[in-house]
């Protein structure tokens, strides 16, 4: 193994006596309300041979679209056939999950009930209990103990290599419980290493070969955009989960007029209940070079609009990570949150056609913890910060001449 390698990843050993495992401390009320559907789950009998590959990814699009060039690597890594890997992922992208992961097993959960009702997380454990893998893998740096640790867990496989998690105090006690129940854990690098170089070190690690991180690359027939024929077109995409990421809408619609007189068609997309502000877009919207088709598209919908777009502009958010798997020319407007842990990209890894633009402040890191607003829905300075002229010269480059 390389010496660069080797500063990526290391095993790393976490420890917990039997008795602290039946009466930990520092445990939140959740995991005591869990704790005996759990049990009744994790001992389960299983009656058939145990056999294949079990990836637990209870995450968001975007890391979904961070993770899927290193599952390739997994057949070879753990020694088996694509056949034999099971995803278990969310219902939030399962509308496109048998496209991305053809050749691949899927499961899909609901993640907030699986978070929340007892009844559906004793169904779903025991779905995944009586999948009977020989190997489970979790490699998220960023998740949840309750979600996808104790599906590790529960599933009892012979092996279990998950990535050592990002830990703070309220959850060291959940993540202690369960990574020294696993055969093996895995450092990927300290924060605020980017996702993609991590599921390279974790396969890196795995294989003994050094892995280098790729651009996300998806796989996707396309199909109907749902627009009329044309002059090209500009995907903008103003929304968010979280209001505080939002370049403020007044700079999209801005933007969406200067796109129109550049000749080319600016289409707005989105969830429509992330539709603040609406009447901003109602009123530019003249339904030929400003189209709004917020609430309009399904998630295949999207990614067929996406996939034939001129360029798309995002926050950041999951359509932004598709467009780049899509190969699509991306603008993509970056806060500080976690800065260099899903976005910029690292050079290594980021497309020619993809543009980061952000403003750095002496507050980035925050973890989106931002001590700068005082309306928890207003956008945070970060990102506010970005000009309009920037987000404008960074179009340049890949609108249609």
């Amino acid at each position: 193994m390389s010496d660069a390698l080797t500063a990526q990843s290391a095993r790393v050993k976490m420890e917990s006596n039997a008795f602290w495992r039946w009466f930990p401390a520092g445990m939140r009320r959740r995991w005591w309300l869990f704790r005996l559907f759990d049990l009744f789950c994790r001992y389960f009998p299983v009656l058939k041979a145990r056999q294949g590959l079990a990836v637990i990814r209870m995450d968001g699009i975007g890391d979904m679209v961070l993770f899927r060039q290193s599952l390739d690597h997994y057949p070879e890594a753990f020694g088996v056939d694509k056949s034999e890997i099971t995803i278990v992922g969310c219902d939030s992208w399962k509308s496109i999950a048998d496209q991305i992961f053809a050749d691949y097993q899927l499961i899909s959960i609901n993640e907030h009930a699986y978070a929340k009702n007892l009844l559906y997380r004793l169904r779903i454990n025991l779905k995944i209990r009586l999948l009977a893998p020989k190997t489970v893998v979790s490699d998220a740096f960023f998740r949840r103990a309750l979600m996808a640790d104790s599906l590790v867990w529960v599933t009892g496989a012979p092996r279990t290599s998950v990535s050592y998690p990002y830990i703070n105090e309220p959850t060291r006690s959940e993540f202690t419980y369960y990574t020294s129940q696993c055969t093996e854990v895995i450092d990927t690098g300290m924060y605020p290493a980017h996702e993609l170089d991590r599921h390279a070190a974790f396969v890196s690690h795995v294989t003994g070969k050094e892995v280098l991180a790729e651009a996300p690359k998806l796989t996707w027939p396309g199909g109907p955009s749902g627009l009329a024929d044309g002059a090209p077109y500009v995907v903008l995409n103003p929304g968010s989960n979280e209001y505080g990421r939002r370049w403020p809408l007044a700079e999209y619609v801005t933007l969406s007029k200067w796109i129109a007189d550049k000749g080319c068609r600016a289409v707005f997309v989105g969830k429509a209940d992330e539709k603040a502000d609406a009447e901003l877009i109602s009123d530019a919207a003249d339904g030929t070079s400003i189209v709004d088709m917020t609430g309009k598209t399904d998630l295949p919908g999207l990614m067929n609009l996406l996939k034939s777009a001129a360029l798309v502009v995002s926050n950041d958010t999951g359509p932004m990570h598709l467009a780049i798997g899509l190969q699509t020319p991306t603008v993509a407007i970056v806060g500080g949150g976690h800065f260099g842990s899903f976005i910029p990209y690292p050079d290594h890894a980021t497309p020619e056609n993809v543009r980061f633009v952000y403003e750095k402040m002496d507050c980035y890191h925050c973890f989106w913890r931002c001590h700068k607003r005082s309306d928890p829905k207003a956008s945070f300075p970060c990102v506010t910060a970005v000009s309009i002229e920037r987000v404008q010269d960074a179009c340049l480059e890949h609108l249609p001449s």
